[in-house]
């Protein structure tokens, strides 16, 4: 009886024993050997996934730095330039001979001051030399012989300031043109009046006092009568020559 009840007791034990994990081998007594074999659990074994492979990487395009451009100042626009007109050539000057007669007669020399006294008929035409300005019209006669003022001593008269910027000067005529008024422009060649005896030459031929000089001033009466001998001037004109006094040439009023 008490061999059974060990027995159940054992067989109780066993159960126990392989719950809690005995060693291996176990020596129960009793005369009898029980060896247990208990098997470990084993620990789970975890399979590990493949890693995947990683896509290769775009090796990326180079990058340049592209440097800021300066921004250009600003070009100012130029003003247009004027087309300059062209100038016009000047013509050379035309002279003629300054009484219109076929019957003058006039000398080289005059008397106490450089003029020429251009004898023709009365009424014979006195005409602009060269092309200019009027300067001088004196177209009243007021010599007194009682006074004999030098000033008046011309009579009727005109002067020109030609073109190449001589005066040229006409006394003693016997009148002066309607049409001739100071600071008019005349051609050469224009009628300016007519030769006459006015002024101091009453008791002489009629002729034209005919004098060059530097442009003064229109009462300047001693420079107007003559500062250079016109006569070679004359004669050239009177071939037709267009020979030209130079301003150069003329003495500056004293």
């Amino acid at each position: 009886m008490h061999i059974r009840h060990r027995t159940v007791a054992l067989s109780l034990l066993l159960v126990l024993c392989a719950s809690c994990q005995l060693p291996d081998t176990t020596t129960i007594g009793l005369g009898a050997t029980a060896t247990l074999t208990a098997t470990a659990t084993p620990e789970p074994t975890f399979t590990a996934s493949p890693t995947a492979t990683p896509e290769p990487t775009a090796t990326p395009e180079p990058t340049f730095t592209v440097s800021p451009t300066a921004t250009p100042e600003p070009t100012a626009t130029p003003e247009p330039t004027a087309t300059p007109e062209p100038t016009a050539t000047p013509e050379a000057l035309t002279y003629v001979f300054p009484v219109q007669d076929d019957s003058v007669n006039y000398g080289a020399y005059h008397h106490d001051y450089p003029a020429t006294d251009i004898f023709a008929d009365e009424g014979s035409a006195f005409v602009a030399v060269t092309s200019g300005i009027i300067e001088l019209v004196i177209a009243e006669d007021l010599w007194d012989p009682v006074t004999d003022n030098p000033a008046d001593r011309s009579g009727l008269a005109v002067g020109l300031i030609g073109d190449d910027g001589i005066r040229y000067y006409g006394s003693h005529l016997q009148r002066v043109d309607d049409g001739i008024v100071v600071g008019m422009r005349v051609t050469a060649g224009q009628f300016l009046g007519e030769v006459g005896r006015s002024g101091n030459a009453r008791t002489t031929p009629a002729h034209l006092h005919f004098g060059i000089s530097r442009p003064t001033t229109p009462d300047d009466w001693q420079t107007r009568r003559g500062q250079i001998s016109p006569y070679p001037f004359l004669q050239a004109w009177a071939q037709g020559e267009n020979l030209a006094p130079l301003l150069a040439d003329i003495p500056l009023p004293e």
